[in-house]
C-alpha cells in the first residue's frame, strides 16, 4: 500500500475501548503515513447508513484529556510522525460552543484519511470508506484525491472489537489540591490563559501541555517562550533552535489544532513573565518540574495586588528509550544530546583537495576537550594534523615564519618590551604572547604572519597522509573559522561544553586565574559562533563512555557518507 506524507486518523470507537488499542492503532497509522498524522476525536460516530455523518460536540472531560496524553505518550515512538489532536470540536461545559465554520485549513493537507471504525465482516467496504471520505472533507482541507484505509482489518480481520470495561486512563491533570475527581467529570473552561517553555523542537510532552492550554482557554491563550538569559542553563544551549523557529513551529501547531483561539507568543526573560502580571489571565498551565514556579507566579502577584491564578499541573510523558546520560523523561535536552555527532548541514564539495582524502576541520574553545575528541578519532583512523604543533615548527630557528615573526617584533632590550627570542635563539613564545595579547594590531600582524604558514604546512600534512593510505585527515585547530581555514575542510566538527566548565578547566589544566581563564575565552569565537558554522557538534561534558560513544557515531556516520559521495574515497 502507498506511504502518504500527511493523514487524518477519525477515531469513533468509546474512549475505554480505544485506550487499549492505542498502540495498535498508532503502528498502523504510521505504516500509512510518514509527515503529520491529525487525529479527530469523534467517539460514537457511525459510518454506516445513507445521511451523512456530521461533527458532534465532544464534552471536555479529564478521561479525554488523560487519552489525549496517552495518544501523545504512544505516539512518541514514532518520533518520525508529527502527531496532533485536533481539538476543534471538543468544548469545556462553562462556554457556548462557537459557530461552526464550514472546513477547517490545515497546514498539511491529509492525503489519506484513516480511522478504527470497523465493518460488520472486518472489510474494506467501500461504502463505509466513501462516508468516512465526505466526512473528512467536510470538516478539514484534504487533498482533492484523498484516500481512505479502515484500520482495524490490518490486525484484527473479521473480529469486532469487544469493549473494555470503563477503566479510568490515568490522569494526565495532578489536582493542586489532594481533591477526588471521576473520569467523567467535566473540565472548566476560562476565558484566557497562559503556558510557558522553552519548546525547543516541540515534541509530544510539549503537546500535552499545549494541548490541555487549548483545551482550558476558550478566548486567548498567552504563550511565553524562554529566551535570552532564561537559556543559559540549558543543556548544550548552543544547539537550541533560534526565538523565531520554535514560534513559527508553535504558531503552526497551535493554529491546528484550535484555530479560534487568539494566540499572543511573548519572549520570556524572567522568571514570572506575562503569567506575573497580566491581569486578565486566570489559570496557568505547568508541568510538574516547572509546578514551583507556578506557586511563585503566584505568590508575586499576590504581592502585587493580582488574583492568584489557577494552575493545572501535568504529568512529564516518561522516555522509554532514554540513554545513560538523558533525562528519563520526554524532554529537549534529550534530543539536543541525540543530535551530537549527527550531520546538521550537507558538507562542503572541495574538488582543490587531495583526491581520496576527506578532511575535517575540528575546533572548539579553549578547554572543550578538543585535542581530546582528536585522540579519540585518531585511534578510529584519522590522521591527525595538530595545528599547534605546526605553529611550533614555524616559529623554530630555520622555520618558514621564524625570520618574518623577529623582524616584525624585533629584538628590543628594554623592561617594557623585552627580546623576544632566548640566548639560544628560539622565540620566546610568552614574551611574543605578551606583546599582542590585547593589542589587536599587533595581534593581526602577527596572525598574517602564521595563520598562511601553517595553511601552507597543513597541506603538505594531507599529502602525507595520502602517501600513508589514509582516507580522513582531521585538522585540530582552535582558530579554524577565525583563521579562514574552513576552504580547506569538507566538513567542521566543533566541541562544545559550557563556559563555565571551560573556564575550571583552563585554571586547573594551566594555572591560570578565574579571571584569566575568562579573559582567554571572551578573546576567541563562541561556541555558539562556532557551531552555526558546523557541520557536526560533540561535546566532553559527560563521562570519557559517552564521550567515546559520540566520536564512534560520528565516525560511522562520517564514513556512510563518505561511501555514498560520488567523489568520496
Amino acid at each position: 500500500m502507498a506511504v502518504f506524507r500527511s493523514g487524518l486518523l477519525v477515531l469513533t470507537r468509546p474512549l475505554a475501548s480505544l485506550a487499549p488499542r492505542l498502540a495498535s492503532i498508532l503502528t498502523s497509522a504510521a505504516r500509512l503515513v510518514n509527515h503529520t498524522l491529525y487525529v479527530h476525536l469523534q467517539p460514537g460516530m457511525s459510518l454506516e447508513g445513507s445521511a451523512q455523518p456530521q461533527s458532534s460536540p465532544v464534552q471536555a472531560t479529564f478521561e479525554v484529556i488523560d487519552f489525549i496524553t496517552h495518544l501523545y505518550a504512544g505516539a512518541d515512538v514514532h518520533r518520525h510522525l508529527d502527531v496532533r489532536v485536533l481539538l476543534t470540536n471538543i468544548r469545556t461545559k462553562s462556554f457556548l460552543p462557537p459557530q461552526p465554520s464550514s472546513v477547517q485549513n490545515l497546514a498539511h493537507p491529509p492525503e489519506v484519511v484513516l480511522t478504527d471504525f470497523q465493518t460488520l465482516d472486518g472489510s474494506q467496504y467501500n461504502p463505509v470508506k466513501q462516508q468516512l471520505e465526505r466526512y473528512a472533507t467536510s470538516c478539514y482541507s484534504c487533498c482533492p484525491q484523498l484516500s481512505s484505509v479502515l484500520l482495524y482489518p490490518d490486525y484484527e480481520p473479521a473480529v469486532l472489537p469487544v469493549e473494555s470495561l470503563d477503566v479510568p486512563l490515568p490522569s494526565a491533570i495532578r489536582p493542586t489540591s489532594p481533591v477526588a475527581r471521576s473520569a467523567k467529570q467535566p473540565v472548566r473552561g476560562y476565558h484566557r490563559g497562559a503556558v510557558g517553555g522553552t519548546f525547543d523542537r516541540l515534541h509530544n510532552a510539549h503537546k500535552v501541555l499545549l494541548s490541555v492550554a487549548c483545551i482550558l482557554a476558550q478566548e486567548q491563550l498567552v504563550v511565553g517562550v524562554a529566551d535570552k538569559d532564561l537559556l543559559k542553563s540549558k543543556v548544550l544551549p548552543e544547539l537550541l533552535q533560534p526565538y523565531s523557529e520554535r514560534v513559527e513551529r508553535l504558531s503552526e501547531f497551535l493554529v491546528d489544532i484550535k484555530p479560534s483561539l487568539a494566540f499572543d507568543f511573548i519572549p520570556l526573560l524572567d522568571p514570572y513573565g506575562p503569567a506575573g502580571s497580566d491581569p486578565s489571565l486566570e489559570f496557568l498551565v505547568v508541568s510538574e518540574e516547572t509546578y514551583r514556579g507556578g506557586m511563585a507566579v503566584n505568590r508575586f502577584r499576590l504581592e502585587n495586588d493580582l488574583e492568584e491564578l489557577t494552575l493545572y499541573q501535568i504529568q512529564l510523558l516518561k522516555d522509554l528509550n532514554n540513554k545513560e546520560n538523558e533525562e528519563d523523561k520526554v524532554s529537549s535536552s534529550s534530543f539536543r544530546q541525540q543530535m551530537l555527532g549527527n550531520l546538521l548541514r550537507p558538507p562542503h564539495k572541495r574538488p582543490e583537495l587531495p583526491p581520496g582524502l576527506y578532511v575535517i576541520g575540528l575546533t572548539g574553545i579553549s578547554g572543550s576537550g578538543k585535542s581530546s575528541i582528536a585522540q579519540r578519532l585518531k585511534g578510529l583512523g584519522a590522521y591527525v594534523i595538530d595545528s599547534d604543533h605546526l605553529g611550533h615548527r614555524a616559529y623554530a630557528p630555520g622555520g618558514p615564519a621564524y625570520e618574518p615573526v623577529v623582524e616584525a617584533f624585533g629584538t628590543v632590550l628594554c623592561l617594557c618590551h623585552p627580546d623576544i627570542l632566548h640566548k639560544d635563539g628560539i622565540i620566546n613564545r610568552k614574551v611574543l604572547g605578551s606583546r599582542v595579547f590585547g593589542n589587536k594590531k599587533q595581534l593581526k600582524i602577527l596572525t598574517d604572519i602564521m595563520w598562511p604558514v601553517i595553511a601552507k604546512l597543513a597541506r603538505e600534512e594531507m599529502d602525507q597522509a595520502v602517501a600513508e593510505g589514509k582516507h580522513v585527515c582531521v585538522i585540530d585547530a582552535a582558530v579554524l573559522l577565525e583563521a579562514g581555514w574552513k576552504n580547506m575542510v569538507h566538513e567542521v566538527w566543533t566541541v562544545v561544553i559550557p563556559e563555565t566548565e571551560a573556564i575550571r578547566r583552563i585554571v586547573e589544566r594551566d594555572g591560570l586565574s578565574e579571571a584569566a581563564a575568562q579573559s582567554r575565552l571572551q578573546s576567541q569565537m563562541s561556541g555558539q559562533e562556532l557551531v552555526d558554522q558546523s557541520h557536526v557538534v560533540l561535546s566532553t561534558l559527560w563521562e570519557p563512555q559517552v564521550t567515546q560513544r559520540q566520536v564512534e557515531k560520528a565516525w560511522a556516520l562520517l564514513q556512510k557518507r563518505i561511501s555514498e559521495t560520488p567523489s568520496g574515497p
